[in-house]
């Protein structure tokens, strides 16, 4: 199964697991726990069969690989804005406003250095065009809308690969307004789940004059790596942003910022396991594109799947 990824991020899953060696682990028996005892202290020990030991390394590795996608997603949209603002502008950021704010947003963000001074370079270099931001509306399996966010210096070439993305994998092009009509635009910070609980964000939450929290799914597990890589979601109105950050820096709370507005769907649409996988394949796919910054949607696995 694809994991979901923490922020409104998804990635396709590999094939680094070999059936060969799936083959050999399950000849192994399974180990029983044991005990390990020395002078100091007697510690517990669990061992487990190589093939369980494999599925956790992969989907640890899985989870890896769509965080580092997120984060070149992140830098990608960063360093966009970063042309766009030149282009329009100028790169001082002293006599362009836009171009500054982008540059502290990226500082908070930890966008390297190196990846702001190449785009403010591309800025000014002959042939490159005005990026454009373009939503294009997608209906899934089940009923589930998607959003994708788009931000080109190419849009031809951007809806082009956005439509055959779609077409390969069954969805189909929605007319505008069909499905962004589902979404709210909003600010969000994400908390990890081991940094603080949810009665205490929901507390944090109503102080600060925060819209909602989401919890993350319980979907793909719930082993202490799993829980540790999972993360709240504060939602907040454009206006209050910056009461809802100033709370958890209050209370010693880590976060993480958002890189601007998001789409958090109004409403869930129930969908079963094989609509989930077949809409997660779609993501994935249309993250793939370098286009394309973000995609929503507004799908949930049915409850009725986990009674």
């Amino acid at each position: 199964k694809l994991p979901i990824i923490p922020g409104n991020c998804w990635i396709r899953k590999g094939s680094s697991s070999s059936s060969s060696s799936s083959l050999w682990a399950a000849q192994i028996p399974t180990f029983d726990r044991c005990w390990y005892s020395s002078r100091n202290d007697v510690r517990k020990i669990w061992t487990f069969t190589p093939i369980w030991m494999g599925r956790r390394s992969n989907k640890i590795a899985t989870r890896k690989g769509a965080q580092d996608l997120k984060k070149g997603k992140l830098y990608a949209k960063i360093g966009k804005e970063v042309v766009s603002a030149v282009r329009k502008g100028g790169p001082n950021p002293i006599s362009n406003p836009a171009l500054a704010t982008i540059l502290e947003k990226a500082k908070e963000l930890d966008v390297p250095k190196d990846i702001v001074e190449r785009n403010m370079k591309k800025a000014s270099e002959k042939g490159q065009e005005d990026y454009i931001e373009k939503f294009y509306e997608v209906y899934g399996y089940g009923g589930v809308g998607f959003v994708v966010e788009v931000l080109t210096d190419k849009l031809n070439r951007a809806v082009a690969a956005v439509r055959s993305a779609v077409k390969d994998c069954g969805g189909k092009m929605a007319t505008a307004g069909s499905v962004m009509f589902r979404f709210r635009r909003a600010r969000t910070l994400s908390v990890k789940v081991s940094d603080a609980n949810k009665d205490q964000l929901l507390e944090l939450a109503l102080d600060a004059g925060a819209e909602d929290v989401i919890e993350p799914s319980d979907e793909e597990g719930n082993s202490e790596e799993y829980h540790s890589e999972r993360y709240y979601k504060l939602v907040s109105p454009p206006e209050n942003y910056s009461a809802i950050l100033s709370k958890p820096r209050d209370e010693g709370i880590s976060f993480e910022l958002d890189s601007g507005f998001e789409l958090i769907p109004n409403n869930r649409v129930e969908v079963d396991d094989e609509a989930m996988e077949l809409n997660k394949e779609l993501m994935s796919r249309l993250l793939e594109l370098d286009d394309v910054d973000a995609v929503y949607t507004d799908q949930k696995r049915s409850l009725a799947l986990n009674r």
